[in-house]
């Protein structure tokens, strides 16, 4: 069919099974955004007030769903403004298109100040992209729509960027569907290293199983090995949900904490392995090399990620083509008892308890919350607590920024989780420091009806920030404190509902009553800096 560039893109895009775009319009985008007008019938696209609100809920629909989310925004500075979200993509391993413009042809890396115009910006963007390429006919696009997709799912799942000069975005050319690429085929699991795993693995009596990211869809071959172990089986973040928390081998990340002094045997499946070689061995000022005790096996579908922290056995194999055949392999072991794992609990049990509010705040919400409901944390005194306070019953249901750490994340990325699932109640926490980076985009689920919960701890500072400040300088905060607007004058200004709740009863409360509402909800929630229990003893040693 004859077809302009932009008009290629997306019915690539299509045919790939793309079905909701987040994007800002601009000069050199329209061609894009006139096909997405024309496609408003299979193809939802959700504007926004900012260009990094249309990459973090692209963040949040990849976060939701694991399939490809996709934003649009002009070169150069709106390029730029979404690369925080991009990155977490990568650190994340998920996969997030970008689909841009550029200066017309005749401009094109000219340096003369061009609207928009930045050096290189597929290098600049590519340095974490599993994928950067630039379109230059319209009978280009959809093979290189189709590259980009399969380089973000194949192997390690990641980002992609794909631009295309102005003029040529609206020239028209022959274009000819081209289907979806096939995905890399993932390593078969090396037999020699899965022998030596499972000798390893004879001979532990307190083994622990640690997953990440990667073995999100690896949940029953994973708590197959660990019932063959007797292994806990703990995550930090991403990890979240693969053993569900009320699963009798499931720990939480403190209670996993006070058992690693005796574990023997670590397998870490699909993780960096943050949380016991960076956070369980003190503040990560130093590289922590693995010796035995505990000897580490790794499973990893990414044979550099193994080479960046090397274990004493490395299978290079998808999570659960791995698990299962470790798993296989130990027929016939008689697994660890389980005793040790409940009075970790009960340990931990006492000391989370003293982690107030946030603990009884996060206990509140976990029961306001349906049990497959999504739970999108943030930079907060409560979304730290949450690393070890709350309870995840299935993969993807607990959404982090990972270890990019990315303040004011949250809020924009729940407006993407909603958006890709709008059959399930989403709750998002949030700090009134990080909820004004993005408070505009109340706007956005007033106008698209994404009707999700956000629960705002308002402290009047970025607490964490001054309660260091005050620790390390002798009492001297700057840049920490702040006056915060009139929230609910906020909430109703946008068409939000809105509440203040004032202890754990109250916000039960609250938060049922947002999550049944027909329209978004912002739960207030005031609480005293001076009244917070630092979580972060629990996080890191020392």
């Amino acid at each position: 069919m004859r077809m302009s560039g932009g008009e290629a893109i997306v019915a690539a895009l299509a045919d790939h099974g793309v079905d909701t775009v987040f994007g800002l319009p601009g000069v050199q985008t329209y061609p894009v955004f006139d096909a997405l007008a024309k496609r408003s019938g299979s193809i939802r696209t959700i504007g926004a007030r900012h260009e990094q609100a249309t990459a973090y809920m692209a963040f949040g629909y990849a976060q939701a769903t694991g399939r490809p989310g996709v934003y649009c925004v002009v070169p150069g500075p709106g390029v730029l403004n979404t690369l925080a979200a991009l990155s977490t993509a990568w650190g994340c391993s998920l996969p997030v298109l970008c689909v841009t413009g550029q200066t017309p042809r005749a401009f094109l890396e000219a340096k003369r100040g061009h609207l928009h115009e930045i050096p290189d910006q597929l290098g600049a963007a590519g340095r974490f992209c599993n994928y950067a390429a630039r379109i230059e006919r319209a009978e280009d696009a959809p093979r290189i729509v189709a590259e980009a997709f399969r380089a973000m799912l194949s192997s390690r799942p990641g980002p992609a960027l794909i631009e295309m000069c102005w003029d040529d975005l609206a020239k028209e050319g022959e274009v000819e569907p081209f289907a979806p690429l096939p995905l890399a085929p993932p390593p078969a699991p090396d037999a020699g290293a899965i022998a030596e795993a499972a000798r390893l693995a004879r001979g532990a009596k307190r083994p622990m199983i640690a997953v990440g990211t990667g073995a999100r869809d690896a949940g029953p071959e994973v708590l197959a090995l660990a019932e063959a172990l007797g292994a806990p089986v703990v995550s930090h973040r991403g990890g979240r949900g693969i053993a569900p928390s009320d699963h009798p081998l499931a720990l939480s990340s403190y209670a996993a904490r006070t058992l690693w002094e005796e574990t023997d045997l670590l397998i870490g499946i699909g993780s960096r392995l943050e949380m016991p070689y960076m956070r369980w061995s003190g503040m990560g000022t130093r590289i922590v090399e693995p010796e035995a005790p505990p000897h580490l096996i790794r499973i990893d579908i990414d044979p550099e990620e193994i080479g960046r922290l090397v274990p004493h056995v490395g299978i290079v194999a998808d999570a659960a083509a791995g698990a299962e055949a470790l798993r296989a392999a130990l027929e016939g072991h008689e697994p660890a008892g389980r005793e040790r794992l409940e009075q970790a609990r009960a340990r931990a049990a006492q000391a989370i308890a003293e982690v107030r509010p946030h603990v009884g705040h996060l206990e509140a919400l976990r029961r306001a919350l349906p049990r497959d409901g999504i739970f999108v944390d943030e930079l907060t005194q409560a979304g730290y607590a949450a690393f070890f306070a709350w309870d995840v019953f299935a993969p993807r249901t607990y959404v982090t920024s990972g270890f990019q750490g990315n303040l004011g994340y949250g809020f924009m990325t729940a407006l993407g989780v909603k958006a890709a699932r709008p059959d399930l109640p989403v709750l998002s926490i949030t700090g009134d420091g990080g909820f004004l980076y993005g408070a505009s985009e109340m706007a956005t689920a007033t106008r698209e009806g994404l009707n999700l919960t956000v629960v705002l701890f308002d402290n009047g500072a970025y607490g964490n920030v001054k309660r260091d400040q005050m620790r390390l300088y002798e009492g001297r905060a700057l840049a920490s404190d702040f006056d915060n607007p009139d929230f609910e004058l906020l909430a109703r200004a946008y068409g939000w509902a809105y509440a203040r709740a004032e202890g754990a009863e109250a916000l039960e409360a609250a938060a049922r009553e947002g999550l049944a509402a027909g329209k978004p909800t912002l739960v207030h929630v005031p609480v005293r800096l001076e009244d917070e229990v630092s979580p972060w003893p629990l996080i890191i040693k020392g």
